[in-house]
């Protein structure tokens, strides 16, 4: 993904960010995320506030991985030539969506927030970003609401921010009341909390499967304040006080060996690297403690029962 002649280009899918949407040499489909800000950039006010981070979708990946997860699609970092890449292969859409803002190549897209007036802009005509694998086609998907998802008003708060009692409701609920579901909401939970995503409003699942797994789509408002740890992320794990045992162990596991050392490592390879800062990777292991503290309080409260034997 990261070296294969790009074939065509268009406006991405529909949605509220940035995006553009490339067919590769092999013909793979991918989605290309431009970057925004700089690594060091800290994204302030609310927890969800920013566009999407680029490097966030490349490191969330990764860390998926690590966890044993294996629920998001690949992503890599690139860096592409607008004029000479993407320019001459993109459909007329795209290509009405080109302008220049001190001697730097932009596009701003079509999107629900996109416009003219706040275009993504590469380096002169270098633009970097990350490409997410597109699912073969045969793969439909269904989304659903996500039971922890925020109001994103300040003025009205969600159930489950006023009752703790909540999770009891949520297992009653379709899909959720196959108990895997509720294990892969408090997984994604646990994977958010690391990376600072308080957006998942919506989960995906595959449409045709019986007993559905979560997929962990979009992860581009991550990694966007590292002196923030939203702990309101963690309320699906606080509530249900479940967790699979495997999940446990691995992230028992990172603790002794350093998460931010294995992570730190991994993404040295990617194309753009570094894909984090510093300190982004030493708030994983400051975050993984907190889960750590908040398994052992359900522990503490309720047992052994708390650790789920189940399989993936």
């Amino acid at each position: 993904m990261s070296t294969a002649k790009i074939k065509k280009a268009d406006i991405g899918y529909k949605g509220t960010q940035l995006k553009a949407r490339l067919v590769l040499e092999g013909g793979q489909m991918v989605v290309f995320k431009p970057k925004w800000y700089r690594r060091d950039e800290v994204m302030t006010g609310n927890p969800y506030s920013g566009k999407d981070r680029h490097n966030g979708e490349i490191a969330a990946f990764h860390l998926n991985r690590i966890l044993g997860f294996n629920r998001a699609p690949l992503v890599a970092g690139r860096r592409v030539n607008l004029l000479t890449e993407v320019f001459p292969v993109a459909t007329p859409t795209l290509n009405a969506t080109f302008t220049s803002q001190n001697n730097n190549t932009c596009f701003y897209g079509k999107c629900y927030y996109c416009k003219p007036s706040d275009p993504a802009c590469a380096e002169g005509d270098i633009m970097e970003g990350s490409l997410t694998l597109w699912l073969p086609a045969k793969y439909t998907l269904q989304r659903w609401k996500h039971p922890w998802a925020r109001t994103y008003r300040s003025s009205k708060k969600a159930r489950w921010e006023e009752d703790d009692a909540y999770c009891d409701e949520v297992k009653k609920t379709h899909p959720i009341e196959r108990q895997r579901l509720l294990l892969d909401i408090i997984d994604t939970a646990v994977f958010d909390y690391l990376i600072g995503n308080a957006d998942r409003h919506m989960f995906e699942t595959f449409e045709a499967d019986q007993d559905p797994m979560l997929l962990l789509l979009d992860n581009g408002k991550s990694f966007g304040n590292p002196y923030w740890d939203e702990g309101s992320i963690l309320a699906p794990v606080k509530q249900c006080c479940i967790i699979r045992n495997q999940t446990w162990t691995i992230l028992q596991e990172f603790k002794e060996r350093g998460l931010s050392d294995a992570m730190r490592q991994v993404l040295s390879h990617d194309p753009v690297s570094p894909v984090l800062s510093e300190l982004h990777l030493q708030a994983l292991d400051r975050r993984l403690i907190d889960i750590s503290e908040v398994v052992n309080a359900c522990i503490t409260e309720k047992g052994q029962a708390v650790l789920i034997d189940v399989l993936w």
